[in-house]
């Protein structure tokens, strides 16, 4: 686990929790401190749904515990009963992620006491709540998270890489293993930048909603789809890479020049994103090697035409990494239109800090 905000935020939740208790001279504090640690989420959004979830969830359990004190007593087999009531009453209202809090308020309301017992449960409640508000009090206010500048970093990070190893593999000098291996590890970080997006598109569900963050959600989702394009083809060239050295030279030649133009067109949809250079401003040398989708397809079809048999049959297997080549050069495409339509109409409302404190 990667010692991060998180963490930290769940520490000063159950020092808050704790203090409170004790300020407010609840009995029994350190449940005050326990539920505080169910209720710490990774965004403001999660927090305040979870707050919700956790309070139904604690309100069930205390019901339920008073109403099997109140009516059959409260000795150990009926608190495992008890137990195996409001399990089952948070699974039919599908509310699973409160299931150990909600176990947690039924044993806390039953343990064995001394006194007016609806006071002692009433006392148990209210430490448990204020356990679940401190965490939400902590999560507003202490250390807002920076998702945005985190999806895009992972994003251009994980694109870096991924262009690089392309490049590395349609000049054939790439180690098999090694490159195998960080295939693996780009679908892990490729799943981490789709978490780091749910969260970011959470956050913006607490804030006003209005054209400009919508727009700017699509321009994420944008740039995700053509990195995991950028991706599969990579996994393509690496899947195809003896055919691809069985073909002439010309033809290899025209590939990977067209290849190396999209990496260059990414790389500077990547940096146009960030308003760090003007569209056209990058890489200008390598344009004059694009190739419209079009025209791919025809080079492609003239090569398999003028082959002999054997040639020709081994071709015909590279027809999905033309396919996926073309899908990645229209993913770029309409990134890029996207990013150019929203910084037309947004000036002044995309700028992303790249610069993070982990």
């Amino acid at each position: 686990m990667k010692f991060g905000a998180r963490i930290i935020k769940t520490g000063i939740a159950i020092v808050l929790a704790l203090y409170l208790a004790q300020l407010l001279n609840l009995p029994a504090p350190v449940f005050a401190g326990i539920s505080a640690i169910f209720a710490i989420q990774p965004t403001i959004y999660r927090s305040f749904k979870t707050v919700m979830e956790q309070i139904q969830g604690n309100i069930i359990g205390a019901i339920v515990a008073v109403l099997f004190v109140l009516l059959f007593g409260n000795n150990i087999f009926l608190v495992g009963l008890a137990v195996v009531v409001v399990i089952t009453i948070n699974l039919k209202l599908k509310m699973d992620n409160t299931i150990v809090l909600t176990v947690v308020t039924v044993i806390a309301v039953m343990e064995n006491q001394q006194g007016n017992f609806l006071e002692f449960a009433s006392f148990r409640f209210l430490s448990i709540l204020l356990g679940i508000l401190s965490s939400f009090l902590v999560n507003l206010v202490f250390i807002p998270p920076k998702y945005e500048a985190k999806v895009y970093s992972q994003i251009s990070n994980t694109t870096e890489d991924i262009l690089k190893w392309i490049r590395i593999s349609t000049r054939h000098a790439s180690g098999h293993t090694l490159l195998k291996k960080d295939i693996g590890r780009f679908k892990d970080e490729l799943l981490k930048i789709e978490q780091l997006f749910s969260m970011f598109k959470e956050e913006r569900k607490y804030k006003k909603e209005n054209i400009s963050t919508s727009r700017k959600l699509v321009v994420y989702r944008q740039l995700i789809i053509t990195t995991k394009k950028a991706y599969e083809t990579l996994r393509r060239i690496h899947k195809f890479e003896n055919e691809i050295n069985m073909m002439p030279d010309d033809f290899q030649l025209k590939i990977i020049q067209h290849i190396d133009c999209l990496i260059y067109k990414h790389e500077e949809m990547l940096l146009k994103h960030i308003r760090k250079i003007r569209t056209g401003s990058y890489a200008e040398d390598w344009m004059e090697n694009c190739l419209t989708r079009e025209e791919l397809l025809d080079l492609f079809f003239k090569q398999h035409n003028e082959m002999n048999h054997e040639l020709a049959e081994l071709s015909t297997r590279l027809v999905p990494l033309i396919a996926y080549i073309n899908e990645y050069d229209e993913q770029l495409e309409h990134l890029e239109k996207l990013i150019n339509s929203f910084q037309s109409y947004h000036k002044d409302e995309n700028h992303v800090s790249v610069n993070l404190d982990d």
